[in-house]
């Protein structure tokens, strides 16, 4: 301790001598998050780091006046190894905090209840280290805040509800942990992106759960059950939407088809029901697959690029426009494998383009194409006749 107040005094008369001096309460924040922080092998980020020096030169450290607004804690520089070590607790002593991150590394241990004192902090973002244990419920008491990223590290327990209250909110970057519990409701207008895959949350998420500004939502790789259509009715300006590998009920609204989506991942859900877009279906990338969807497969989605509908209970014949579209290059892949389908109207000399793959097997038809599939779908090439007249859609 006497050391440490050795070190400050020195600091005040080196500072007084440059015109400037940091708030004492920052001065000692500083040095206890350093003593808990190292640079890996082959990072030197905490080089410049020498307390008898203006710690606003340091790397990292940007100061307003004599506080701290922003800590950026290792070198961002692509292939940097990063730091390890702990976030130390008196990271909540620097008051007027606006932005906290931490690059890529090995950073272990809690998330401090501390960030909870950081009123001022509008952007926190530790992504890729190895942070454990429960996000601090404190959190929800930033109101300021706007982006929260913590994707990629050994996260547990729930996601605070207060974190969904929080009205400022731009950004949510959870993927990647091992969260568990329900999604909470997001109040955020502001709120553009919504990123929770693979974790394992579960539970429904209830119609008015989500805001209606979302642009980007992933789900994927959880256990979220329930229907989301009137939920996804609201979500008019996703442009990229993923809730696949999960245990979704009920039907997809066909307006959901008309939003301006450029990848829309819906596949290995429990999805039912008969769909039918409220217009031809512009977006690139469109998968249905491993589901429970079933009827006719409609014309309107010939205006997809990479089209897979495979592993559910289509029937009836495949639309005439789509194999126009397919054998013109149009369309780039076109999985139709493992449904009910009775026929498609293709000539048998047909050539499919080189960039172009369909697949019919395991359909209720003789294949009048012969055509390359991905392993899984299996060496059997058409339906037992048994299983085709019992299915009628």
């Amino acid at each position: 301790m006497r050391f440490l107040l050795l070190m400050f005094l020195f600091h005040v008369i080196v500072i007084q001598q440059c015109g400037a001096m940091l708030h004492p309460i920052d001065f000692l924040a500083l040095q206890a998050i350093r003593k808990t922080l190292n640079d890996l092998p082959g990072s030197n980020f905490f080089s410049s780091w020498d307390f008898t020096s203006d710690p606003c030169s340091f790397a990292g450290v940007y100061c307003a006046g004599d506080k701290v607004i922003a800590l950026n804690l290792g070198d961002p520089r692509a292939g940097s190894p990063g730091l390890t070590g702990r976030l130390n607790p008196a990271i909540g002593k620097l008051s007027a905090l606006a932005e906290f991150t931490v690059v890529p590394g090995k950073v272990f241990g809690v998330l401090p209840e501390s960030f909870s004192q950081l009123n001022n902090l509008r952007f926190l973002g530790v992504s890729r280290n190895f942070l454990s244990g429960r996000i601090p419920a404190g959190l929800g008491k930033l109101r300021r805040l706007q982006t929260l990223d913590l994707s990629f590290n050994q996260l547990t327990g729930n996601i605070p509800w207060a974190i969904g209250t929080l009205p400022a909110l731009n950004n949510v970057i959870l993927c990647h942990n091992h969260l568990s519990g329900s999604v909470p409701p997001f109040v955020s207008l502001r709120l553009t992106r919504l990123d929770i895959k693979h974790n394992a949350l579960s539970g429904s998420l209830l119609p008015m759960s989500l805001p209606s500004s979302l642009q980007y939502l992933s789900m994927s790789s959880n256990q979220l059950t329930g229907p989301v259509d009137h939920l996804l009715t609201r979500l008019n300006r996703l442009n990229y939407l993923d809730l696949s590998i999960n245990r979704f009920t009920g039907c997809i609204p066909g307006n959901l088809f008309r939003f301006p989506i450029a990848n829309l991942q819906l596949q290995r859900n429990q999805f039912t029901g008969r769909i039918y877009p409220a217009g031809l279906v512009t977006i690139p990338v469109v998968d249905l697959s491993f589901n429970r969807f079933y009827g006719e497969i409609s014309p309107l989605f010939s205006g997809v690029q990479i089209l897979y509908m495979n592993n559910n209970r289509f029937m009836g014949q495949v639309p005439g426009i789509m194999v126009d579209r397919l054998l013109s290059a149009n369309i780039h892949v076109l999985y139709l494998q493992h449904n009910f389908l009775t026929g498609i109207a293709i000539n048998p000399a047909a050539e499919i383009p080189v960039r172009s793959s369909l697949c019919l097997q395991y359909n209720c038809m003789v294949l009048p194409v012969q055509t390359p599939c991905p392993l899984k779908a299996g060496k059997q090439k058409s339906r037992p006749t048994a299983q085709c007249g019992q299915w009628k859609g």
